[in-house]
């Protein structure tokens, strides 16, 4: 039903529906409760199926005029935890890797999963797992170390 709502609320916001999934039926599963692959075209950053997680199948595309306003509507959003850039150019690629804000990035390839052996978990206000921090990188991320240089006579 929350997949359902933002399917909805997409159309009432007058994002285009280019895919839709609500009427999906699974073999052997007359009852199921299924919603499948569901795309959104010329969705603006103020559409709620922009600002909010959806959890479910639910892809809103977004256009944009260049990478610049990209990067900006990526850091505008609270939710930083995956981001991802289809480019041919290495500059571009570079560029969007150093500027913006999620802590798993994809480069011409979809969004990484988050998985709980990768060393953060998502970034501003959106996160895998209980703690944002897993493994060997978050002990160094935390430790500040220091080199000390000793005689003794």
């Amino acid at each position: 039903e929350r997949v359902l709502g933002h399917i909805e609320k997409g159309l009432a916001e007058g994002a285009k529906l280019i895919l839709d999934g609500r009427s999906i039926q699974v073999e052997g599963y007359p009852n199921g409760f299924f919603v499948g692959p569901t795309v959104f075209d010329e969705v603006t950053p103020d559409m709620t199926i922009a600002r909010e997680e959806i959890f479910g199948p639910v892809v809103p595309i977004t256009r944009v005029k260049g990478l610049e306003e990209a990067i900006e509507m990526v850091n505008n959003r609270g939710f930083a935890n995956a981001a991802c850039l289809y480019t041919n150019s290495g500059k571009a690629a570079r560029d969007f890797k150093h500027h913006v804000q999620p802590s798993m990035l994809g480069i011409n390839i979809g969004i990484a999963a988050p998985m709980a052996f990768f060393p953060f978990g998502g970034a501003g206000d959106s996160f895998f797992g209980d703690l944002k921090g897993h493994g060997r990188e978050i002990f160094q991320f935390f430790t500040d170390t220091k080199v000390v240089i000793s005689r003794w006579f």
